[in-house]
């Protein structure tokens, strides 16, 4: 594992070009390695910033990133429930997470996770969902060893090389006691 230095998590509200530049590289490289976040080609690089300026101007999405000896490497959102679905107020979700295959293996998914819940819980967030295919088996062994419970299988959740996937369905229970509230 790297020294803990050169390891980083932090909650983005912009990005200057270079880590941009960064982060739609680190996009491509896991959308082509076949962990993205929802896209199953690389979709070229304006899209990519379109995207994730688009995101930042989201007022329910909050943008984290993981950063690698000072480089941004991979990223998630922290999701929270639109104003008009009060019976579903008390919980977020984790959505359009990865890693680059050149930063894995360093922890930084699983400091990514813990952000994105830390971020949750401090919002008041009682219970944090999240979704990922089956063939993302690397994240569903790291989503399970932090404590996510799988409550549901999609028979049809995604196509991904004119093949159907299941998709995995997750909860976390954010606060003291696992209360719900």
């Amino acid at each position: 594992m790297s020294d803990n230095q050169s390891l980083l998590v932090e909650r983005a509200s912009e990005l200057d070009e270079e880590d941009l530049a960064a982060l739609c590289e680190a996009a491509d490289a896991a959308i082509i390695d076949g962990g993205g976040f929802g896209w199953v080609n690389p979709p070229g690089r304006t899209a990519l910033e379109r995207y994730f300026h688009g995101v930042l101007l989201v007022p329910e999405r909050e943008l984290y990133i993981a950063r690698l000896q000072g480089v941004v490497v991979g990223s998630a959102q922290l999701v929270r429930p639109p104003r008009n679905n009060e019976a579903q107020a008390f919980g977020a979700t984790l959505m359009h997470a990865f890693m680059a295959p050149y930063a894995r293996g360093q922890g930084l998914a699983r400091m990514l996770t813990r952000r994105v819940e830390d971020g949750a819980r401090a919002l008041g967030y009682h219970v944090l969902n999240l979704d990922v295919r089956e063939t993302q088996e690397v994240a569903i062994h790291m989503y399970e060893a932090l404590g996510y419970i799988r409550w549901g299988v999609h028979p049809a959740y995604a196509r991904v090389a004119g093949r159907t996937v299941r998709g995995f369905h997750y909860y976390k229970l954010l606060q003291p006691g696992g209360r719900i509230g």
